[in-house]
């Protein structure tokens, strides 16, 4: 099979300047032509010359006089003739080369050569303008490709990198001057150039693990199919509906199982008290015990479910300018079973609801005095929190570390009503977590990486709150 060069090569018709294939050059031939015009004229002077019975002498001076000023004349006829053209040339060939700042000067209307200039002249002002039109495209392209939060690839017919934005860079972690021309397989994202159009991913793992909706386009680049792939993150909208969703369904059981609920209470209050009037001895006893369960269930029950609707109905964050010294200075002071180290920095100020951004910090606080002080810890030292802030471009990261036993099952940390405390509820993490999502930040823990055991929770929220 013929390659793509080849098969544009045999498109493009070649128009012979003459029918010779071997020709002089264009001024050799308009000189020998003018030269030849210019005989008769030589023969001419020969004839009077030998009508007058001149001298041979004189003869041939006046004949050699009159060629060179044939010559002369023929040169500066050759002349005006090729310098027009060779200056349209050099046009052209600069047009050629992309450079649109050379014109042909003095040309007029009405005139062959003046025509012809006054035409290449405004094609080149035609593809000067175009030129600068793609350039400027171009640019805007670079701009909104690079100010995009959407990841975006792309990708020639055999998966080699091509193109890849600011965005993609920071999410897959690829940078692009090691990036650019190697395969999808060496870059190991062959499930982007694998995955179906609007096709949901997961990239990351853990706590960072993000939801991703994957487009993908076919577009040409000289010719040559190339595919596009832009990634949306979904994963706000996903949580978004789930709580939804979530709180849908809490509404319907909660209803259904209170109305169970209060008369089981009831009843079983009733029966104890029966109970302890009319059966004596051990029998009593016994109805006595399972009427106490039953009472004692559907208390925590309700419990339970009073709980699942309090997170379930977080309200939307009251945005205020909150300084993080004072707010964290206060959360410090309300934690008295272990020493809390505020560590100093930058005051900043954050657009945030400062109740729920308090109760979030108070949940993480607790959990970390609550490790530093659990009998696993592993360490001599007393039990202590550090807790601190820095900035992160537009981020703020809030951090408490302890030195407590670190994460054994982080697979469940923000699972609702999940706990390994005797007298934990479960909903701390993720009502903080949900504090956080609220202004567009996330809450992470991870174990400590200083060769100390324990914990580290960071509390991330934008410095401009959430968009």
């Amino acid at each position: 099979m013929a390659s793509e060069p080849q098969r544009r090569s045999r498109q493009i018709r070649r128009i012979p300047l003459t029918r010779s294939r071997r020709r002089l050059s264009f001024e050799r031939r308009l000189r020998l032509w003018l030269m030849l015009m210019s005989l008769p004229v030589l023969v001419l002077c020969a004839f009077v010359l030998d009508s007058q019975n001149a001298d041979t002498t004189i003869s041939w001076i006046v004949l050699l006089i009159v060629a060179a000023g044939l010559a002369f004349a023929v040169s500066l006829i050759v002349e005006q003739i090729t310098r027009p053209l060779q200056t349209l040339a050099n046009v052209v060939a600069a047009l050629r080369e992309d450079d649109y700042s050379f014109r042909a000067r003095g040309a007029q209307r009405n005139d062959a050569m003046g025509d012809l200039a006054l035409e290449i002249n405004a094609l080149a002002s035609m593809l000067q303008a175009q030129r600068a039109g793609a350039l400027e495209a171009m640019a805007l392209v670079e701009r909104v490709m690079s100010s995009m939060q959407s990841p975006v690839l792309a990708f020639d017919p055999d998966d080699m990198l091509v193109l890849l934005n600011a965005a993609a860079q920071r999410v897959l972690g690829i940078e692009p001057n090691k990036a650019i021309g190697r395969s999808a397989k060496e870059l190991k994202i062959t499930y982007l150039v694998e995955a179906d159009d609007e096709e949901l991913l997961s990239l990351g793992a853990g706590q960072q693990a993000t939801r991703w909706m994957l487009k993908r386009t076919d577009f040409r680049l000289r010719g040559v199919p190339h595919t596009l792939v832009v990634l949306a993150d979904v994963s706000a909208a996903l949580r978004e509906e789930e709580r939804t969703a979530f709180e849908r369904l809490i509404r319907v059981m909660g209803h259904e199982i209170n109305n169970s609920l209060a008369p089981i209470k009831s009843i079983a209050e009733s029966l104890r008290g029966r109970i302890r009037s009319t059966v004596q001895g051990e029998q009593g006893e016994d109805f006595e015990r399972g009427l106490e369960v039953i009472e004692s269930r559907a208390e925590s029950l309700n419990r339970f479910l009073q709980a699942y609707r309090q997170l379930m109905g977080l309200p939307a964050p009251r945005l205020e300018q909150v300084s993080l010294a004072t707010l964290v200075s206060r959360v410090a002071r309300l934690e008295t079973r272990v020493e809390v180290t505020v560590a100093s920095g930058a005051d900043l100020t954050v657009s945030a609801d400062p109740d729920q951004i308090q109760q979030a910090l108070i949940n993480l606080l607790r959990n970390a005095a609550e490790a530093a002080l659990s009998p696993d810890a592993a360490t001599e030292r007393a039990p202590s929190v550090t807790i601190g802030w820095e900035r992160e471009g537009d981020e703020v990261a809030i951090a408490i570390t302890d030195n407590g036993p670190g994460l054994t099952n982080p697979g469940n940390l923000f699972v609702p009503f999940y706990t390994t405390k005797p007298t934990g509820t479960g909903i701390g993490l993720v009502l903080a977590q949900q504090i956080a999502q609220a202004h567009r930040g996330a809450v992470e823990l991870r174990n400590r990486t200083d060769g100390i055991s324990g914990c580290r929770a960071e509390l991330r929220l934008p410095l401009n709150g959430p968009a």
